[in-house]
This record gives structure tokens, C-alpha cells and sequence, in this order.
């Protein structure tokens, strides 16, 4: 995915601005992992292969997502994934 394309998008639940964290990119520079969050609800959105997947709550599968969440664990810089939010881990707080 294109840096430009992911400038575009915004939480589909309250239309707030996301953040972006890259994990890997391939060699024209776009985004093969990652994930976009939401600063206002909290939500992780990751991006696998190029594609966020940014299905409602009730549509996602977390066992599906996971195995890519915890190849990313060390990602996380002390927070956890709940309930498709990134929260800070209660040993962190």
C-alpha cells in the first residue's frame, strides 16, 4: 500500500486521523505490514500484504489476526491488543 493512500483514510468509526506504524516495506517503498490506530477509540487496524483491514468490529475474526499481532509483539512497545484496541498492558501503568 502507498504511503499517499494511507494519508487518505481516517477511523471508520469517528472519522479521526490515524496513526501509522510500518513494520516492513518492500523495495519501491510501500507498506507490506503495519498497522494504522485510532487516537480517539483506540483501534488497531493491521496491514497485512498491503491491505488494511478495516472491517467493523463484529466482521473481524481475531483468531485470523492473531498469529500476524503476535509475530508483532515486540512491535508494541509495552502495550497489549484487546478487543481490537491497542491498550497500555497493566504491568506498564
Amino acid at each position: 500500500m502507498k504511503l499517499e493512500t494511507i494519508e487518505k483514510l481516517c477511523c471508520p468509526f469517528d472519522k479521526q486521523d490515524l496513526t501509522l506504524k510500518i513494520i516492513l516495506k518492500n523495495a519501491e517503498e510501500n507498506i507490506l505490514e503495519g498497522w494504522l490506530n485510532c487516537s480517539s477509540c483506540s483501534r488497531i487496524y493491521p496491514i497485512i500484504k498491503g491491505i488494511p483491514i478495516m472491517n467493523p468490529d463484529e466482521y473481524r475474526e481475531a483468531h485470523l489476526e492473531q498469529p500476524v499481532l503476535d509475530r508483532w509483539q515486540n512491535q508494541l512497545e509495552g502495550r497489549e491488543i484487546k478487543d481490537f484496541r491497542l491498550k497500555e498492558s497493566p504491568s506498564t501503568i
